[in-house]
């Protein structure tokens, strides 16, 4: 049997400088007995040039070659549907409960399609291959430094002979992975850090990072399955937003992480609470997204200076802002997948494994994923 052939392509949305896998990943694929071949340049924005890749034992080809040999295609966004063929797999960030018609098209076009970003969080024996996790760490920590260059006043207390300058007031909502490292991250440069999150269980953590915890007499506890935060309900997320308000206008610079899966980010930042924010101050919105954000008038990739002088910017991929540390993390992840996925030298989908169960979307031409086949459900119904 010849070997599993595995593809990296190089990405082609504007802005995305990662790369899937990087010449290590390479090196622990072809220990494993597969064979990799490379796009050209698929690298190159992250300093992975192609020398790299061949002294790591991976083959570097043409576009055409890379889609003709694969047998397996590695991405981190969207490979177009036409690339593939069937009998192939593709493995990727695909958000499919958000794009359910991406799944549909390659499911009719017999492909596997292996979405990392449903790795189940809460299972330890997946931590490594927990994509979003360590995406989500590289978000929040470039997150505070986007805020701190545009900031135009000192993040920490700076005591000099030309004065005093009071430290910055950061206010962090949501203490997941992005917000607890964007925590840990504004309490490093100086700043005085709050935090919020709807989940009373985060205290602790944010707590630990030396911030101190607010609370909110509206919203009772707020978990969700998988480790995220559940859904408000409309008169709760009204109510949080009104004493939310009261904390983001006493704040410099304020950090939204909120995120639901396959849902629009709840809003948290309402028009009004931008509009009782002092001039000079800003917001940094990690969830904006063209379903919208966490901040009332954030715009994905965009920065926009509100009429009364407030900074609000959508960032809506940072970790492509830091392509060398987000595609090695993102390399190791999908290599510790793909060792997963394959037996006997061959792609093998169990969707009995509770970690398959997870990531595989689409597999024999149908759409195996049951999250992903309710919502298709009601789009045709």
């Amino acid at each position: 049997m010849n070997p599993l052939t595995v593809g990296v392509r190089r990405e082609d949305e504007p802005g995305e400088r990662r790369v899937a896998l990087t010449p290590d990943g390479v090196g622990r694929l072809v220990a494993a007995g597969m064979t990799v071949v490379v796009e050209s340049d698929a690298g190159t924005a992250g300093w992975f040039d192609n020398n790299s890749y061949a002294e790591a034992g991976a083959e570097v080809v043409t576009t055409g070659e890379l889609y003709d040999r694969a047998d397996v295609v590695l991405s981190i966004g969207l490979v177009p549907p036409e690339r593939l063929r069937a009998g192939q797999a593709v493995v990727g960030m695909f958000a499919p409960l958000r794009q359910p018609g991406y799944a549909a098209d390659l499911a009719a076009r017999g492909v596997t399609m292996v979405s990392v970003d449903g790795v189940p969080r809460t299972l330890s024996r997946a931590q490594t291959m927990d994509a979003l996790t360590s995406q989500a760490n590289i978000a929040g920590y470039k997150a505070v430094l986007v805020a701190a260059n545009a900031y135009e006043r000192f993040f920490p207390l700076l005591i000099t002979a030309a004065g005093t300058a009071r430290p910055a007031e950061v206010l962090v909502l949501g203490a997941g992975v992005a917000g607890l490292q964007a925590i840990g991250t504004a309490r490093r440069l100086g700043a005085v850090v709050r935090a919020y999150d709807v989940r009373p269980a985060a205290r602790g953590e944010v707590e630990s990072l030396g911030a101190a915890f607010v609370e909110l007499a509206s919203v009772a506890d707020a978990r969700g399955e998988g480790g995220y935060a559940r859904a408000l309900t409309e008169d709760e997320q009204q109510a949080q937003q009104r004493e939310l308000a009261e904390q983001v206008a006493r704040h410099d610079v304020v950090i939204t992480t909120a995120q639901v899966p396959g849902r629009r980010p709840p809003l948290l930042v309402t028009a009004d609470a931008v509009k009782a924010m002092k001039p000079g101050s800003m917001v940094v919105d990690l969830a904006a997204s063209p379903l919208g954000g966490n901040v009332a008038g954030s715009e994905p990739g965009r920065t926009v200076v509100t009429g009364n002088g407030v900074t609000v910017i959508g960032a809506d991929n940072l970790p492509a802002t830091m392509p060398t540390a987000a595609s090695a993390a993102y390399s190791r992840n999908i290599t510790a997948l793909l060792l997963h996925l394959v037996r006997d030298g061959a792609l093998a989908v169990d969707t009995g494994d509770e970690i398959q169960a997870g990531v595989v979307v689409t597999h024999g031409g149908a759409v195996v994923h049951a999250g992903v086949a309710r919502l298709l459900e009601r789009t045709t119904s």
